[in-house]
């Protein structure tokens, strides 16, 4: 928006009725807890949704008492910080939504901040740390039930893949695509194949719920229809687009595949260089040789992309595959939230963006059943020995998958299948901790709790046990920090027997000897610590006070431990 626009908008609002539920108004002169911010946002987007805006407001600056005064707001003053509350708002969402803009206004009164909060997505109101808040009037608290069955149930009515498209008609179907769609209905249902073979084809597609009374539907187009039908569906693409790119991510080879989607599972999979891995045996748990990926993940993965697509968004399904990793991208929020609430829930999410469509496909055998797709790839990846899948969801409208098509440590993964303990939600934490990813604070007080990790975030690495299980010990005393005061005892025992040492002397000493689970940074950090704290209990002085000082033995030290 532009100055005058924003203006415009701000006076419009000051003029709302105090029990308007979609803006709150906040003094907000210095602060305001983030707590209390995550609260408004999910409460002004539950309640745009509900009253058919198409964003609510939250500002700072204004009293919130009609009549409204502007009296100015030094919250969060420097623009970096401000917009660091938009990862801060998306960490604890869910779709990981956040604000669409923070606008700051400049009056004679002072300086206003308007917080531009996206209306819930249809079908999903919008949580905060799990908890959906709304408001009556100017309370705020849980989202009634009525509320939130009245957002819930907007998927229903809007789902883009049930419509019937005018004009469409059989001729418009693939013949080979007919085909191979009624060999997946029937081993998917292999107690109607019987009755199969007498139906006709129209028959045939409302039985598997691609059409709906005999009308050709977005959903048949998408995964049955011939490339010249592709009209029908604009501005919405069919195609899933791969790419091959090289180490230095330079595009080697591309392929677009576009209608009838239900082919194009197998066409990517034959693009996709899935190689042999070959690792030295152990027992019966690490195969001689072992293909990068495992098909069924793959066309798992991208079935879910197709399933899942917001196809009004207009874009492409799109595959990249470099050296070890396969990228999956799709159009539209993640809709459950997080993966571990999908995996950990018993049931399937009450919401799907394309139900029909996603029915569909579980009929003509191209997803799992309904919610289990996910959980059964990560336990699929498990039981390969192979990392986990990870679902990167910063982004609000897109959601990316990586596979990797290498392991990572095997010694540390055969530890995981022997390990019958370890529920899968273990594994996944375990899984990021190998990876160098950061945990929740669920996921790290859990592993804390079991003995499975040691250290300080974000120095977070094997503990012990696993390290002697898996022979992996070197590692683990490399990572392991000694007490203080045997690096303390090291200085002194170089400055007994040298007199004095620079902070080049001493680095050269310790950097070695320091945690492997800290950075170049973060161990010299700590040996200016230890310097400081011998400095001050009387153990060593420094003769200069810039880092050319050198270092020596304090001739009063009465400490005890030297």
């Amino acid at each position: 928006m532009t100055d005058a626009e924003l203006q415009h908008q701000l006076t419009v609002l000051l003029a709302l009725p105090a029990e308007t539920e979609w803006v709150e108004f906040k003094a907000a002169k210095t602060s305001l807890d983030l707590e209390k911010i995550g609260v408004y946002f999910s409460a002004l987007s539950n309640e745009a949704n509900l009253k058919g805006q198409t964003s609510g407001w939250l500002i700072f600056g204004v009293t919130d008492k009609p009549p409204r005064r502007i009296v100015g707001t030094s919250y969060r003053a420097d623009r970096p910080s401000l917009d660091a509350l938009k990862k801060q708002i998306a960490d604890q969402t869910s779709s990981r939504l956040t604000f669409e803009e923070i606008h700051e206004l400049m009056r004679p009164e002072g300086r206003v901040l308007m917080f531009q909060i996206p209306a819930a997505l249809r079908g999903m109101p919008t949580a905060w740390k799990g908890h959906e808040f709304g408001r009556d009037g100017e309370s705020i608290g849980a989202l009634n039930h009525r509320e939130r069955d009245s957002i819930r149930h907007q998927s229903a009515r809007e789902d883009w893949s049930t419509q019937p498209v005018p004009g469409a008609t059989l001729a418009d179907l693939d013949p080979q695509a007919l085909t191979f769609a009624r060999e997946q209905y029937r081993q998917k249902h292999p107690t109607q194949a019987g009755e199969l073979a007498g139906w006709d084809d129209a028959t045939f597609l409302d039985k598997a719920k691609v059409t709906s009374g005999r009308r050709i539907t977005r959903t048949a187009l998408l995964l049955l229809g011939t490339k010249e039908s592709a009209h029908f569906l604009s501005p919405a693409q069919a195609q899933v687009t791969w790419v091959l790119r090289d180490e230095k991510n330079i595009e080697k080879d591309y392929r677009h595949f576009g209608q009838p989607l239900i082919l194009a599972g197998d066409q990517v999979l034959a693009k996709i260089r899935n190689l042999t891995v070959r690792q030295l045996p152990s027992g019966t748990l690490f195969p001689h040789e072992v293909t990068q990926y495992d098909p069924w993940v793959i066309r798992e993965t991208l079935h879910n992309c197709i399933a899942h697509q917001d196809y009004p968004l207009g874009g492409r399904i799109n595959v990249v595959e470099r050296a070890d990793t396969l990228l999956f991208t799709n159009l539209g929020s993640f809709i459950p939230g997080t993966v571990e609430q999908m995996i950990q829930s018993d049931a399937p999410p009450d919401v799907y963006r394309n139900s029909f469509l996603a029915q569909a496909m579980v009929n003509l055998n191209m997803i799992d059943t309904i919610g289990s797709g996910i959980k059964r790839m990560f336990t699929r990846q498990w039981e390969r020995s192979f990392p986990l899948p990870d679902y990167e969801l910063g982004e609000p409208n897109k959601v990316v998958v990586r596979l990797t098509g290498q392991v990572i440590d095997e010694n540390y993964t055969q530890l995981l299948l022997s390990q019958t303990e370890l529920e899968l939600m273990d594994v996944i934490a375990l899984d990021k901790v190998q990876k160098k990813r950061a945990l929740d604070d669920v996921a790290f007080k859990r592993l804390k709790q079991r003995h499975l990790i040691e250290g300080r975030r974000p120095n977070i690495f094997v503990a012990a046990k696993i390290a002697e299980a898996t022979g992996d010990k070197a590692a683990y005393i490399r990572n392991r920090a000694f007490d203080k005061e045997h690096y303390k005892a090291m200085i002194v025992a170089y400055l007994e027997k040298f007199g004095q040492a620079t902070r080049a002397n001493l680095d050269e000493l310790l950097l070695g000897k320091l945690s492997d689970a800290l950075n170049a940074g973060q161990k010299k950090r700590s040996i200016t610590n230890l310097l400081q704290e011998m400095r001050l209990d009387g153990t060593v002085i420094p003769n200069g006070t810039t880092r050319w000082a050198k270092w020596r033995m304090s001739k009063t030290t009465d400490n005890p431990n030297f």
